[in-house]
């Protein structure tokens, strides 16, 4: 079942938009800039504060809860899920890697191949960057599959496949291959300053927790990826 909740969308504070809601879940759409949870430095401009306020309708003796299930990076923007319950949290988080998760990503200059897999290990350092290692000791294997929709002299519009869910995964994968992320100030090249990172989650395929159903919620692809490649109908479907 695919839902469309574009326009129909509940928007909250801090850009934050709710696509859907039931007694067991919550599914939002993220803009670019909004962490998903609490970091030292930020508390309360997190999607988790937003929507913890949003259960608990302003009342902070409220026993309401919300439960991370996955994150995005700041920089990205799009579909995120969150948990109501414990085991919604639990039985959604079992069965992470089963679900389909799709990304629009516009990179820098014209790829090789118009369709690739990307299969690397990845470690983290000290400085909480991400890296390939061929040791497979210290990295977890981490696959992703892009094919190219778009292309014009500068940049490539490519529509990716999250086939596992490592931190900074697709940034890394790209740069990898020498294509790396618009605005990736951490893993691309270049000295040019972008508006945001042009990396947006455009649509998650998983199972209802309880119920099973197959459900399909997607994001429209930002307006600044449209500066850099111009029109893509096919992301808004």
């Amino acid at each position: 079942m695919v839902r469309h909740s574009h326009t129909s969308a509940n928007h909250l504070s801090g850009g934050l938009a709710i696509l859907h809601e039931d007694r067991d879940i919550i599914v939002v759409d993220k803009p670019a800039g909004l962490l998903t949870i609490s970091t030292e430095r930020e508390k309360s401009r997190t999607a988790y504060f937003i929507l913890t306020d949003y259960v608990r309708k302003g009342v902070a003796k409220s026993r309401n809860r919300i439960f991370i299930v996955h994150r995005l990076d700041r920089e990205t923007s799009g579909v995120l899920i969150f948990a109501k319950n414990e085991e919604a949290k639990f039985r959604l988080q079992d069965h992470w890697q089963d679900n389909q998760k799709q990304y629009l990503a516009v990179v820098h200059g014209r790829c090789d191949k118009r369709a690739q897999t990307i299969s690397t290990y990845l470690a983290e350092n000290q400085a909480h960057g991400v890296y390939t290692t061929t040791d497979m000791r210290k990295g977890r294997l981490s696959r992703t599959a892009f094919t190219v929709v778009k292309e014009t002299r500068d940049y490539s519009l490519l529509d990716i496949s999250l086939l596992t869910g490592r931190k900074h995964q697709i940034r890394v994968h790209l740069a990898g291959i020498g294509h790396s992320v618009v605005g990736d100030e951490r893993y691309g090249k270049g000295q040019k300053r972008y508006q945001r990172l042009a990396l947006h989650a455009r649509a998650i395929t998983f199972k209802h927790p309880f119920t099973g159903e197959q459900l399909t919620f997607n994001s429209t692809m930002p307006a600044f990826f449209n500066t850099l490649i111009g029109p893509w109908p096919q992301a808004t479907t």
